[in-house]
């Protein structure tokens, strides 16, 4: 063969010919690919490759297609390729991937056909000042529409199906899909009667002035049915529900019993007090601790499930863990990361059992400072097992036993780690939760409050503790790992939030003082406002992630954080747990950094995914619970709190179930009420009576919107709402 022109060589190298295609575009664009592959002078040979390039850097978001497929960059064009979050409202913003670039603001009319979580291109179409008659929301806002769908994120939709006079269609589960779905007659052997919960695959959808068109693919069962309604969740974000039967083979050879020539290889803690706390019906343990007075201050082990010694890097447990990312914890069961035989078998720290850890042992000072910390691959046997109650009501009466003495020195040394870090500027963002107990027909019998007492924030220190140890570790010896970031808030994103706070009559000063943000947060604890405060502080701080590089954790206030605590049910921590063997001399390889990056940010989404259904499945639960104070005619009291006033009514938080909902102004029926807009609050016109954020109320169930996720509530008994 003859040799390539100067002008082509390297040609073949993947990483040039992007440089090549990205300089060409700075300086000539638009082009097709016609015009791309002349300018680069690309032999013939080569086209084929620039095609497949060009696909890869549209859906990678370095290049745009325009009109007549036309190349474009995406900042010279006034464009932005993210993700598209929809609201209930129907319009929605996109998340920018340009480090640094805002969210763009895009009203309903301008989504196009995009769906929640798409991989979007949108041109930006007026930012601050501009007063465009097309232009609807916050005027300080960048605001654009949607030109082009680059990736589905979801290819089927889970709803319930309906019929009309002439049509079939499904109604959405997601009311952030505001679109009927329309399908064919059902038949067998989908059959599938009206009100009924079927998936169904979305065809082509050319335009979002025409109705989108499907096929059911699967029937899941009647509404209402025992088990229809998680496994509705599931399907809906595409939760894998078995084990390929490689992956369930693979398992089911690892041994059940460590092998002697293992136990040797590693340091013996089998006649330590080491102790594991968790949830009362936890069946996994993959964390345990011990902690020691010393002479100079304190001892503590942190042991974490030794998860790595298990599933090997490209076995198929591995591969199938990276799969799924996370376990997911719904109220009726979990849908885990790794299959049972390790889960809640050989990897889970049960007590007085030999298990392999991997452990983290720390000497502080009295002052509760690391003097010290070094990393084992260890064996231990639990000697107990707690649950949080357990564990807390230890803490509330002197020690009488050795396992209640050593819960006590663990606490007071946790106390002082959490007074350490709220020194230094972590911010309290804790919520306490609902555990919703199910009968066995998994109907819901009752909603627990777990608030976070100190049996929790034990574990969390020394959790944190370990996870900030090991971070600075592995980027101290620049060992290519995963970190769990939290990056530094965007100030337009902090002073929305002030003014939010402000209209809630709370005077703060300038929020991008953590200093201040503090001030607000001890400000607001236990009182009324605590609940929408914090909410509302989250959503102006970024997201949480998993990152290549330690870029801090903000909300902790940690240069260096990672996750390493629960490799039973995160593949991060597996991760992190592999790159520390390698520093540690146990493994000759550690992680490779080319495939950190993908990985990291397919676990953020996974993460995220996790908690959607999570949150949706107690919410599920939460609704039938309190329909069914509608249908059974219970007509229960429950003690509410105003939290927002509107025209229209005003919404109560039930602070024993954290659930909220509207009263609405037309169930006021002693007197006719008036909006205060300035001081947030409604007044009787002929009695004067207030009602404003803040007030205390009791409140009975009026009605649930399953298919809306909402709930109405009215005044139980005499209204008596508070004198001016």
């Amino acid at each position: 063969m003859s040799p390539q022109p100067a002008s082509r060589k390297n040609t073949d190298n993947s990483g040039d010919l992007r440089k090549r295609v990205l300089d060409i575009l700075r300086k000539r664009a638009p082009l097709d690919k016609i015009e791309i592959s002349k300018a680069l002078n690309l032999h013939p040979s080569h086209r084929s490759r620039l095609r497949e390039l060009l696909v890869a850097m549209e859906k990678d978001g370095s290049i745009a297609r325009v009109r007549k497929d036309r190349y474009v960059l995406p900042s010279e064009a006034d464009l932005v390729t993210g993700v598209i979050q929809f609201h209930p409202s129907g319009s929605a913003h996109i998340l920018s991937e340009t480090q640094g670039q805002a969210d763009l603001f895009v009203s309903a009319e301008n989504t196009w056909t995009g769906m929640h979580g798409d991989r979007v291109v949108a041109r930006i179409s007026s930012t601050a000042g501009n007063t465009d008659r097309w232009q609807s929301g916050p005027p300080q806002k960048r605001q654009g529409r949607v030109i082009r769908i680059l990736e589905r994120a979801n290819l089927t939709i889970v709803g319930t199906i309906q019929q009309s006079k002439n049509f079939h269609y499904v109604v959405a589960d997601d009311p952030r899909f505001v679109h009927n779905l329309y399908v064919s007659a059902p038949t067998p052997p989908l059959y599938c009667k009206p009100g009924d919960k079927v998936v169904a695959r979305l065809d082509a959808w050319p335009s979002r002035h025409i109705n989108p068109e499907g096929t059911i693919i699967e029937v899941l069962g009647t509404t209402g049915t025992p088990g229809v309604d998680m496994l509705s969740i599931i399907r809906k974000h595409r939760l894998p529900v078995e084990f390929p039967p490689e992956v369930i083979k693979e398992a089911s050879d690892i041994p059940s019993k460590i092998p002697d020539a293992e136990l040797k290889r590693r340091e013996d803690l089998r006649g330590r007090m080491i102790i594991t706390i968790d949830p009362d019906d936890a069946k996994d343990y993959d964390d345990a601790i011990e902690v020691q007075r010393t002479s100079k201050g304190w001892s503590v082990g942190i042991h974490i499930a030794d998860v790595s010694h298990y599933v090997l890097p490209k076995s198929e447990l591995d591969k199938e863990a990276v799969s799924r990312g996370n376990s997911v914890y719904l109220v009726d069961r979990v849908v885990p990361m790794l299959p049972e035989v390790l889960s809640n078998g050989i990897c889970s720290l049960k007590p007085d059992e030999d298990r392999l850890a991997f452990s983290v042992m720390a000497e502080l000072t009295k002052q509760g400072k690391i003097h010290s910390v070094r990393f084992a691959k260890t064996v231990i046997r639990s000697a107990a097992r707690l649950t949080y109650k357990q564990a807390y009501a230890l803490l509330k009466d002197a020690p009488n036993t050795p396992v209640a003495e050593r819960v006590h020195t663990a606490w007071e040394l946790a106390a002082i780690l959490r007074k350490n870090r709220f020194t230094r500027g972590s911010l309290d963002l804790d919520f306490p939760e609902i555990k919703v107990w199910l009968d066995e027909n998994g109907k819901p019998i009752k909603l627990e409050k777990i608030e976070n007492d100190p049996s929790h924030q034990l574990i969390e220190e020394f959790m944190l503790l370990a996870n900030e140890c090991v971070a600075r570790e592995i980027h101290i010896k620049r060992q290519p790992s995963i970190y769990r970031v939290h990056e530094t808030p965007d100030p337009d994103r902090l002073n929305e939030f002030r003014d939010l706070a402000i209209g809630h009559g709370i005077q703060i000063g300038d929020l991008n003082n953590r200093d201040e943000l503090q001030r607000l947060l001890a400000r607001v604890k236990g009182t009324p406002e605590e609940a929408a405060m914090k909410i509302g502080l989250l959503k102006s701080l970024k997201r949480a992630r998993y990152a290549t590089e330690p870029l801090g954790h903000y909300g902790l206030a940690k240069k260096d954080y990672t996750h390493f605590t629960s490799p039973i049910r995160r593949y991060a921590d597996l991760i992190v747990h592999r790159s520390l063997e390698h520093l540690i001399g146990r493994t000759k390889v550690g992680p490779s950094s080319q495939d950190l990056g993908k990985i990291a940010d397919h676990i953020s989404t996974t993460e995220r995914v996790a908690a959607e259904a999570e949150k949706e499945s107690v919410r599920c639960k939460k609704l039938e619970y309190f329909n069914d104070q509608i249908t059974h005619r219970k007509g229960q009291t429950f003690k509410a709190v105003i939290m927002d006033v509107r025209n229209f009514g005003f919404f109560v938080e039930l602070p024993d179930y954290l659930i909220s909902g509207l009263v609405h102004v037309s169930s006021l029926d002693d007197d006719f009420y008036i909006h205060d807009a300035v001081l947030n609050r409604i007044v009787g016109r002929r009695t004067r009576r207030i009602f404003k954020v803040g007030d205390e109320l009791d409140v009975v169930v009026a009605r649930v919107d399953t298919f809306k996720h909402q709930i109405d509530f009215r005044m139980a008994g005499k209204i008596r709402g508070r004198d001016k």
